[in-house]
């Protein structure tokens, strides 16, 4: 696909408005200008949406993207559009989660990309836990399969895991795969959390030392961590949520300096959205996240292959899609 040098020149101007806040030059749009018209163009011709989850880079979220979000609001944002085509930007298990919802569009992923708190668990393992706890409700956090989805009873993200647990008829909930969250959530519930040991690579790497150490170098920082992140972090910082929670609580606040104590798309996006705004200390790269390129969501649109596409079982699709809509009854109680 040939574009004028016009219209070149103006999709340049257009990604540098947006991405040299993230540290992009006008050398760097200049090269990915005719990625990004192109995958444009096609998603029209296709009636295609783009999805990006926050962890992604800035030439996805900016560059390509309808919408940027968490894995759950995204799939939701998907249900809401008419298009007949969602690629989705993500590891593999929320496209599941996207497919799950959506049944009657196509969905694809442009890079097959696991996860680690996905892949720490099986659907033979839920089996055993049921074995061990027969009185025990069984609550998946929403980073698993659609086959693990399916021996759940519901499933939770970070923002209503509380309202899930809390409405649970068991007084024993088995919480999986994450291990730092199920430890994060015990002390809010009088019901017994039974854990797994499933961890996201990305917030693990996180510990107080580090915590302490930002806060020495800027105070008055405003640190905010995912749940996702050991009790240690947890109990150290301003605000614990998900990518939602922080995004608000940055919304909220009167306070110039954060840290976000997260993958890095999420400091790259605030750096972008909120430039009032100064995120400092480090953050982590999830390589899983970052597997996806321009070149592969282009190549998806033009001939897409069959691991791209998203298709799950129907039978693993009618429970697992039972346990999302647990979680939505359990929510909006």
């Amino acid at each position: 696909m040939k574009f004028t040098e016009e219209q070149l020149q103006n999709e340049e101007l257009r990604l540098l408005e947006k991405l040299e806040a993230a540290g992009w030059s006008a050398a760097d749009v200049k090269v990915i200008a005719p990625l990004t018209l192109e995958i444009n163009q096609l998603k029209k011709e296709q009636d295609a949406i783009i999805l990006a989850h926050s962890y992604q880079t800035p030439d996805i979220v900016y560059g390509v993207a309808d919408f940027i979000g968490d894995s759950y609001g995204l799939s939701i944002a998907a249900k809401s559009t008419k298009a007949s085509k969602i690629i989705f930007c993500s590891v593999h298990f929320m496209a599941e989660t996207a497919k799950l919802l959506n049944p009657e569009k196509e969905v694809l992923v442009p890079s097959v990309a696991g996860c680690s708190l996905a892949e720490s668990i099986t659907p033979e393992d839920i089996k055993e836990l049921r074995k061990q706890h027969p009185n025990a409700g069984v609550v998946c956090y929403v980073n698993t399969t659609a086959a693990t989805k399916a021996e759940c009873d519901s499933s939770c993200t970070s923002s209503n895991v509380m309202k899930v647990i809390e409405g649970m008829p068991q007084d024993e909930i088995i919480f999986v795969p994450d291990e730092f969250m199920a430890k994060n959530v015990q002390p809010l519930t009088d019901k017994k959390i039974i854990g797994w040991q499933g961890r996201c690579i990305v917030h693990e790497e996180f510990s107080p030392e580090t915590v302490d150490e930002v806060r020495e170098m800027y105070p008055g920082v405003k640190i905010l961590a995912h749940t996702e992140c050991s009790p240690a972090v947890i109990e150290k910082v301003d605000m614990a949520g998900g990518t939602k929670d922080m995004i608000e609580y940055i919304d909220n606040s009167k306070d110039e300096q954060f840290m976000l104590v997260t993958e890095c798309g999420m400091v790259d996006r605030m750096k972008v959205e909120k430039p009032e705004k100064k995120m400092v200390g480090s953050c982590a790269m999830c390589p899983f996240m970052k597997k996806i390129m321009l070149k592969d969501v282009l190549q998806s649109l033009k001939e897409p292959r069959e691991d791209q596409k998203v298709n799950i079982p129907a039978d693993i699709a009618n429970k697992a899609r039972a346990n999302l809509e647990k979680m939505i009854e359990l929510t909006e109680k």
